[in-house]
């Protein structure tokens, strides 16, 4: 069985690998409560496969780690399927699979009815008129008749529903092949759960159109300031010039989102959303022979009908490269790509082990032979695996002054090395020990089982699972003669050469803001059916508190103190050496962990180094925060004292490399110049400059000079002395803490006597006693606006009304701010506010909020937000939730394994030696709405902020910003200190 997180960047997606199945993996079937199942022997999840009377599939692998269970709705029907005048529909569909019924989502159907249908009628006027003028009074009507159906439309009512059953991770996602509909629930909550997605599916409303519409519309514009997206479009539209992988994108095109049909989008509901193209998935706390009853009675409703799958005509081969360039204003990279056979095919499988064999983070060929030896700034390959084909991806980018071109011919100088067959058998044994090894890590989450069970589904619908599962063991079969002779075969001039460029992109056309009045969310108004499912009767679930005291076995190791739980469940290890220091006590220690990874010792070199970790299926990563440091060493417990042994060896000796330093610094040039153009990283500069001034965490950088003049012994030095430091030593593992000190007193050398490490530095916080703006200038299409304001110190008794605040007012798609920002005001795509928990006691929490819309909403976005910081909404309903959906969560949550070390630790930071979410719960039910708005009069209203602001001076304008507080343009030198 094999996970795989794939490069897809319109949505996230992961994908269980499938191949020829053994004699071991066979699928049986067998009938349990009157229900027929299949099933394949020696499945580690032990999935059960059920097909309904009405063809509905239901996929269930049970794992009791914690009483929750995550569950997928998936559809077999994405961009793929789309209209070709509608592209774009599955995902408009997506989102308005959260608006309602006829039964919950409305105050009066019977009222709100005929307006829809009016709306809707008046849609399909608007997608046939192309007359400009009577266009805009047709919107204009749309418009108005839109504010009146809001009048008995409850807003995120699904949302709030979800919340107060204790839902996480409300979401769903639509790509090529699927539509996907997400949940993370308590397991107490599956009547709840299936009663709302049955009601969910039976008859969605298409209500609150236009303001949903424009949260698309923002969605494109996102995409079009995000070059790996334009990027993925220019590989799929290059290498699939017929298949609707290349020629529907999933978002759509600009003229597609600007005429919507709902008819059509009815008609594509009606064709598509029908139980034999359907399944649910649940992985976790439940009866599976309780559960596929529940399901059968509650979706039994749903009739079938024949499906017309996708019959692409065959893309003719590529026979001579072909090459684009994509400008945008971030780093250079670029990729080669193939197109690859269908999944289940003996090619895919292939080609799953050649993207290992080349890259594998540590022992590939391009780790080894480019990575290693800086021969570029980075690379790497991959395969995303879609049904009807795949695309193998090589990536890289340039180091400093070098061309696209080179790196080009980098990485296809490892596609010959591996033609040639210069790399060891023994590399396809630890590709498969390591992919083995992630397996079993995999395993310990429900969202990884949900996830992979759903890629099959969609991919076969679950009919491959036997060979997923036997994926590995068919993997190891091959052999590198094999491996050598498909390479020489499958490689050849069949590529796409995409280099993204830096430079402004031409091509690019925003979505423009429509006029859109504020619709009526009824916020706190409740439908029957709402009130009926919140009060349906369900089994408590009591909470579980951590006790430190028991939880966590304490020991020494000579001065060192030692931290242990123990691991029950598999023969995985983590062994972690903690320092209390960082970058901020010494700048150079970050370097010296990076420099690390390039060195060999009087033994091995560097690439004998990645060799030996791989082939024992183990890894060692060492980190600089700004106070602490980590180093951490994992894999099965049987190879923990080489492991150690290894990484104890290296520590002690390794050896300055000059010539491998003066990549590295050049890597380190590289790395800052890039950060300059990541808009991401800019607005992170500006917060950190926001929140602490001139002086901050984020340009405590070394100068241009400082780091010319660091030499390599320096470096080496610091990690032959690491050790010399105080460090705490936590083991989490199968093995006895008595047997691990024992083990580890042999393994890991210690001074008599600790150094202290130089104080860290210290950074006074900001006090915004005036409102101030900090702009950067940065060429895109959106502008982002970060709200911040420091405010008092860590204080405990604060934390259950802070919590509770912070679900009610911006935490998700049903707080105060998600419901007026976006649903009612149709500002933003993405919005939310947090009152954020500082890590330490003497450190003050930190108002932030965060609005990513079209650069000519942006007045009317700072306007929305700057009114809900002054001016709460008090929605009973909505704080009702609120505190349900905290309680649940708290009730629900299991921290285990190394978890309860670290949340040790962090109470510590916190001055507190107790489990703090039990006086967070006692506290909850006394908590009231009263109390949500004093807290934020004292901390949030009329208050003073710092807005930083991402944007390009060509979008807005500086006037407008000038009008919110004092401007200051920061320089990109002043935001990053070099």
């Amino acid at each position: 069985m094999r996970i795989r997180v794939l490069l897809l960047f319109v949505a996230f997606t992961c994908t269980f690998q499938v191949a020829f199945s053994q004699g071991k993996y066979e699928w049986k079937q067998a009938s349990a409560a009157g229900y027929t199942y299949k099933y394949v022997t020696n499945d580690p999840m032990q999935t059960r496969f059920y097909t309904l009377k009405n063809g509905l599939r239901v996929i269930l692998s049970v794992n009791k780690k914690e009483p929750r269970i995550a569950t997928k709705i998936a559809v077999r029907a994405g961009s793929n399927t789309d209209p070709k005048d509608h592209t774009g529909l599955a995902h408009y569909l997506e989102h308005l699979l959260f608006k309602g019924t006829d039964k919950y989502g409305s105050l009066d159907w019977a009222k709100e009815k005929p307006l829809l249908d009016k709306i809707e009628g008046l849609y399909e006027q608007y997608n046939t008129t192309t007359d400009e003028a009577k266009r805009k009074e047709i919107y204009k009507e749309i418009d108005r008749v839109s504010g009146e159906a809001s009048k008995y439309a409850i807003a995120n009512e699904y949302d709030k529903l979800m919340a107060s059953m204790g839902s996480q991770g409300t979401n769903a996602h639509t790509w090529v092949e699927e539509t996907v509909y997400e949940e993370d629930i308590p397991a107490n909550a599956l009547d709840k759960f299936l009663t709302v997605q049955a009601e969910r599916f039976r008859y969605p409303v298409f209500r609150i159109f236009h303001t949903e519409l424009e949260a698309v519309y923002e969605e494109k514009n996102r995409g079009l300031d995000n070059d790996g997206n334009k990027m993925s479009e220019a590989m799929h539209y290059n290498l699939f010039p017929t298949h609707n992988y290349g020629q529907q994108t999933t978002i759509g095109t600009i003229e597609h989102l600007k005429n919507p049909s709902l008819k059509a989008i009815r008609e594509y509901y009606n064709k598509y959303y029908v139980p034999n193209n359907m399944a649910i998935i649940m992985a976790g706390d439940f009866n599976p022979d309780e559960v596929v009853k529940k399901v059968a009675q509650y979706f039994a409703y749903m009739q079938p009908k024949p499906i017309t799958e996708y019959k692409p005509a065959l893309e003719k081969p590529i026979a001579a490269p072909i090459v684009k360039d994509i400008y945008g204003p971030s780093a250079e990279n670029m990729r080669i790509c193939y197109r690859t056979p269908a999944e289940g095919t003996h090619d895919a499988l292939m080609l799953d082990l050649i993207s290992s064999i080349l890259s594998n983070g540590k022992a590939g060929l391009m780790d080894l032979n480019l990575n290693k030896q800086q021969k570029l700034q980075s690379s790497g390959s991959g395969l995303n695996q879609y049904k009807d084909y795949g695309i193998f991806i090589l990536t890289g980018t340039p180091k400093q002054g070098q061309t696209l071109e080179q790196v080009k011919e980098l990485l296809m100088g490892q596609l010959e090395q591996l033609k040639k067959g210069n790399f060891d058998e023994s590399l396809i044994k630890a590709v498969i020990a390591n992919a083995k090894l992630g397996e079993i890590q995999g395993l310990e989450g429900n969202g990884n089982r949900a996830e992979a069970l759903m890629t099959t589904f969609i991919q076969n619908k679950g009919e491959g699972w036997n060979k997923s599962v036997s994926w590995l063991d068919d993997e190891a079969k091959i052999t590198k003669q094999q491996v050598v002779e498909f390479a020489n075969k499958f490689f050849a001039n069949n590529y796409v050469v995409l280099y993204k460029r830096k430079g402004e992109d031409k091509n690019v056309v925003k979505v423009d803001k429509p006029t859109i009045t504020p619709v009526e969310t009824n916020a706190g108004k409740q439908s029957a059916f709402v009130a009926m499912v919140n009060n349906m009767p369900a089994t408590a679930v009591i909470p579980q508190w951590m006790n430190f005291e028991k939880d966590i076995q304490k020991g020494k190791l000579g001065n060192a103190s030692v931290l242990y739980t123990q691991n029950k469940d598999n023969q995985l290890y983590r062994l972690y050496y903690k320092f209390d220091m960082g970058g901020w006590n010494n700048k150079l220690l970050p370097l010296a962990f990076s420099y690390l990874s390039f060195l060999g010792t009087d033994k091995y070199s560097s690439e004998q180094i990645s060799k030996e970790y791989y082939n024992i299926a183990s890894s060692f990563n060492a980190g600089a925060g700004n106070e602490e440091s980590t180093v951490t060493i994992t894999g099965l417990q049987e190879n923990f004292g080489k492991a150690v042994s290894l990484f104890e060896h290296i520590i002690a000796n390794c050896k300055a490399d000059d010539a491998a330093f003066a990549a590295f610094k050049g890597r380190i040039m590289k790395v800052r110049a890039d950060a300059k153009l990541n808009k991401g990283n800019i607005m992170k500069g500006l917060s950190s400059y926001a929140s602490y001034g001139a002086k901050n965490p984020f340009n405590n950088a070394l100068s241009d000079q400082e780091i010319a003049n660091i030499t390599a012994q320096q470096l080496v030095d610091i990690l032959h002395d690491l050790m010399n430091y105080k460090h705490t030593v936590i083991y989490y593992g199968p093995e006895p803490l008595a047997k691990v000190t024992t083990t580890l007193a042999g393994l890991h050398k210690l001074p008599a006597t600790f150094k202290d490490a130089a104080p860290a530095i210290k950074f006074a916080r900001t006090t915004q006693n005036s409102n101030q703006v900090l702009f950067a200038n940065y060429d895109m299409v959106q502008s982002e606006v970060n709200w911040l304001r420091n405010t008092s110190t860590y204080n405990a008794d604060k934390q259950p009304v802070i919590d509770l605040f912070n679900g009610y007012f911006g935490g998700g798609m049903g707080s105060i701010v998600f419901q007026t920002i976006r649903e009612s005001k149709a500002l933003a795509y993405s919005t939310y506010a947090n009152y954020a928990t500082p890590a330490k006691k003497d450190e003050p929490y930190t108002i932030m909020a965060y609005v990513g819309c079209q650069a000519d909403k942006m007045n009317d976005a700072l306007k929305g937000m700057n009114e809900l910081l002054n001016n709460l909404p008090q929605v009973n309903k909505n704080f009702e939730a609120a505190k349900l959906s905290e309680k649940k969560d708290i009730e629900t949550q299991r921290i285990t394994q190394d978890g309860v070390i670290f949340s040790y630790l962090a109470a510590q930071k916190k001055g507190l030696n107790y489990d703090p979410r039990k006086k967070e719960y006692e506290a909850l039910d006394k908590i009231n709405l009263e109390d949500i708005i004093k807290f934020h009069q004292q901390e949030l209203a009329n208050k003073s902020y710092t807005y930083c602001v991402v944007a390009s001076d060509k979008k807005i304008k500086m006037d407008d910003l000038k009008k919110v507080g004092d401007l200051k343009t920061l320089t990109l030198e002043e935001i990053f200190g070099y």
